[in-house]
């Protein structure tokens, strides 16, 4: 680790000092081992536990189909440029087997040493196939004959049978088998098949009474297969199997510069995600014959640093239907999620037809035009916040025209469909569709044709960016004269995330912040070279420049001789410029706090370097996902939200929009959330120089603060600090 005199000044850095900036591979696995951390905290409930565990597995699915299969691809192209830490493609590649490694042995000696055995002191047996009593078996072999045996194709491994496509994410039998008249041996795939459950219930009457009471028995289906193999290979002799898991680069290639229809480009990018690209990983049990492994290493394409031997369960994901398991005691308590108290007040969504009497109507847009309201998810209730305001706008007569950002949606989406009852009831729609929101693109792509065969305008984003901003904007004609009431987000407009992401949205009437989402949409759907907005920070255009005038400003109040004062929190800190900017103002005397729930860069605590720099992460029963920025500006502080994290993709490739806050209770609200993160000593983790965390201890159990429960019992009892006055 490089120490403080080690590290040049960041105004003489051309480029970052790769010993002042933390790996971003390193410290995404440093994330993903928080997130296992809170699988073994034994403060954990179990079943919250086993979310986490399937949380660590499909997080570093995604991390090897995605940035695994990226490195690989630089790697064959023979890319030599190094990353701002200092290394080349495959000096990452070797950090990232190096350090995983490790932590996917813990992962699984945690499952099989002690969650399992904690899940069967609970009444939740998933046992093994030998453990099962005769009757239990024979259960078993019915359902292999009627359930499986139709579903199962073994293929034969030969020169006149190529070895089988593996496809993304499977789980695979490799069976080992000789010929009981030719002695020969030979080698035959059985794919697991995904249309059954992963692992197979029990029926309650074949529940042993020695092991009441009793939630659930099961055994993976997997286990099932193996010991049923005769049945798929009569007249052979068993003499091995392995059973693997193979992981493929799921990324989409689409030169949007070479494409004239970029709809069309992403569903054929998609075909070929449903197949996968190369292979990236092969996940195989630790005790699988010699032979099978070398072959799948060989066919695949791999090296065997890329081979991760299993000495248990495969694709532990999977497990999350068990934490799904219908046993409230064996979880966090549920949450339902509140009405802010200034719209509990409100008449259910009504037409007043009367322009004279709008001032008086009890709905939502007089609401707002009194006060801006200030929702907090999952705190507050998606359906009587959000998606009232569109639902509302969408029947309203007065209302002209509605313009909305689309990034992540749900699969049955309120949203969309209040979209469409818009265009259905002669109003003007437009829906920013971005199709290329990874994993969601066929998602985005369904919607998109079902609105455009509704009415709406629907606007598919802009060459080489993507439009990560979340936004609504309604038009509406009161009296002789026309409003613009927004919506500006942290999160996507999807309802089912909204129950447990954390994120921020500003409900308001603003006409100047009105007025630049009128041009913002402009911009995004016509031809337009603006480049200036009255309130918003906008990315790629003036976010950047801005926030550096801001970290300027806080060093400038330092050398007067004032406090200076920067707290930002957001989900990652990866850009270098801004990175050496804050090391510059730690130096001048700026303290500065970052709560950062997943990727940092930056390198805290630095004697004489980084020393008035702390970064925090907040792991909880919700994923922090609200983006705050507070800078103190001598005493006039300045408050910012919006959907940006401090990264080049987000500041340089991605449209986004930054609001400030200038409602003196709105801002009083966010100051009080970041300090309640700030004292959070249940599911804070402290940032170390080197990379790694330290999770916070409370003194004692009385002293216990987490700011998710705080702010959870503080919405429960119906907190009035939810309306707040124009300024």
């Amino acid at each position: 680790m490089a120490n403080a005199a080690q590290l040049h000044p960041p105004q003489a850095f051309s480029s970052i000092d790769p010993a002042a900036y933390l790996s971003r591979e390193a410290s995404w696995l440093e994330f993903n081992r928080r997130v296992l951390q809170e699988a073994m905290d034994p403060r954990t409930p179990l079943l919250e536990a086993l979310k986490f565990l399937t949380i660590f597995s499909d997080n570093l699915d995604e991390y090897f189909m995605v940035r695994v299969a990226a490195i690989k691809q630089q790697i064959g192209a023979q890319v030599a440029v190094k990353s701002p830490d200092g290394r080349t493609p495959s000096q990452q590649l070797q950090l990232i087997h190096r350090t995983l490694r490790p932590m996917v042995q813990q992962q699984q000696r945690f499952f099989g040493r002690s969650l399992r055995t904690r899940m069967a002191e609970n009444g939740i047996y998933l046992l093994n196939y030998r453990q099962l009593n005769p009757t239990q078996q024979r259960y078993l072999a019915h359902y292999f004959e009627d359930h499986l045996f139709p579903v199962l194709t073994p293929l034969a491994v030969e020169p006149g049978h190529p070895f089988p496509y593996l496809s993304n994410l499977s789980l695979n039998l490799a069976v080992v088998l000789e010929d009981s008249h030719t002695h020969a041996t030979h080698i035959a795939r059985v794919k697991v098949p995904r249309v059954l459950p992963r692992f197979i219930a029990l029926p309650e009457e074949l529940w042993s009474k020695r092991r009441q009471p009793c939630q659930w028995i099961g055994v993976p289906l997997e286990q099932v297969i193996i010991h049923h193999l005769e049945s798929l290979f009569p007249g052979m002799i068993l003499q091995g199997h392995a059973l693997s898991r193979i992981t493929r680069d799921a990324d989409l290639a689409v030169v949007e510069d070479e494409t004239d229809d970029l709809m069309l480009a992403i569903e054929q990018e998609l075909q070929k995600r449903r197949l996968g690209g190369s292979a990236v990983r092969l996940e195989i049990q630790r005790r699988s014959p010699p032979q099978v492994q070398a072959l799948m290493v060989e066919e695949l394409g791999l090296s065997p640093v890329d081979v991760y031997a299993v000495d248990g369960l495969l694709g532990l994901g999977d497990l999350s239907a068990l934490a799904s398991l219908p046993c409230p005691a064996l979880k966090a308590p549920a949450w339902l999620p509140t009405v802010p108290p200034a719209l509990a007040t409100l008449n259910p969504p009504q037409v007043n037809e009367a322009d004279d009497d709008l001032e008086d109507a009890e709905d939502l847009f007089a609401l707002v035009r009194r006060q801006n309201q200030l929702f907090h998810h999952p705190y507050h209730a998606f359906a009587a916040t959000v998606q009232r305001f569109i639902s509302q706008a969408a029947h309203d007569p007065h209302v002209l025209a509605i313009k909305i950002t689309l990034y992540r949606t749900s699969g049955d989406s309120p949203i969309v469909n209040a979209l469409i009852a818009a265009a259905a009831n002669g109003k003007q729609v437009t829906a920013l569709v971005e199709l290329k929101a990874r994993f969601d693109e066929e998602n985005n792509i369904n919607w998109a044709k079902k609105l455009e065969q509704s009415g709406v305008h629907v606007v598919y984003g802009l060459m080489g960016l993507k439009i990560h901003t979340k936004m609504t904007l309604v038009v509406r004609r009161e009296g002789d004269h026309l409003r613009r009431y927004f919506h500006l987000s942290t999160g996507n407009y999807n309802p089912k995330t909204a129950r447990y992401y954390t994120d921020l949205g500003l409900l308001s009437a603003c006409p100047e912040i009105g007025a630049d989402l009128s041009d913002l949409f402009n911009y995004l759907t016509g031809y337009s070279r603006q480049h200036q907005f009255r309130q918003l920070l906008v990315a790629p255009l003036t976010l950047r420049q801005q926030l550096v005038a801001l970290i300027h400003d806080e060093i400038q109040q330092v050398r007067h001789g004032k406090p200076g004062r920067i707290i930002v929190k957001m989900n990652a800190f990866t850009d270098p410029d801004l990175i050496q900017l804050l090391y510059q103002a730690s130096q001048a005397g700026v303290v500065i706090d970052l709560i950062i729930r997943g990727i940092c860069c930056l390198r805290p605590g630095l004697p004489g370097f980084s020393d008035n720099i702390r970064v925090i992460s907040i792991l909880g029963q919700f994923l922090e996902h609200s983006r705050i920025f507070y800078f103190h500006n001598g005493g006039d502080e300045r408050f910012f939200m919006g959907s940006a994290d401090w990264r080049p993709r987000n500041l340089d490739r991605r449209v986004e929009a930054v609001v400030p806050i200038t409602d003196p209770a709105i801002r009083a609200e966010l100051r009080f959330i970041l300090d309640a993160y700030l004292q959070d000593n249940r599911q804070a983790w402290d940032m170390n120089a080197d990379g790694t965390y330290t999770q916070r201890q409370p003194p004692s159990p009385e002293a216990v603060f987490s700011a998710q429960a705080m702010l959870m019992a503080r919405a429960s009892h119906a907190d009035p600090g939810t309306g707040h006055r124009h300024r």
